[in-house]
């Protein structure tokens, strides 16, 4: 992990972004999770999450990346990219159901 990254996480960890196990969502919600990352993720990551206008989003892209960074990455976006805010559609745990997932190995909409 660079310093850079540790700085960030650090910082995150103080914010109080934790990578402490989140509540599960329900069966339907994580359907409807599957299905927002899919489609609206997929958008710009790829249908297949392997990349596109945004970054591959497959396991081994995030292998280094801290958790808790991706979790703020998908509530705050990046300013001054095409990443934008999810924090008004996802609470914390479902991001990071998100974020654990996506470092699994993403699964399909059923």
């Amino acid at each position: 992990m660079t310093a850079q990254r540790r700085r960030i996480a650090c910082l995150l960890l103080a914010l109080g972004c934790t990578t402490t196990a989140a509540a599960p969502p329900t069966a339907v919600r994580e359907r409807q999770l599957v299905h927002l990352v899919r489609q609206d993720c997929g958008a710009c990551h790829g249908l297949t999450l392997r990349g596109g206008l945004g970054s591959a989003l497959t396991p081994e892209a995030l292998r280094d990346k801290p958790t808790a960074s991706l979790v703020a990455t998908v509530l705050h976006g990046r300013p001054g990219t095409a990443m934008p805010p999810f924090a008004s559609l996802l609470s914390e745990d479902e991001a990071h159901w998100i974020v654990t997932h996506l470092q699994k190995g993403f699964p399909h909409v059923e």
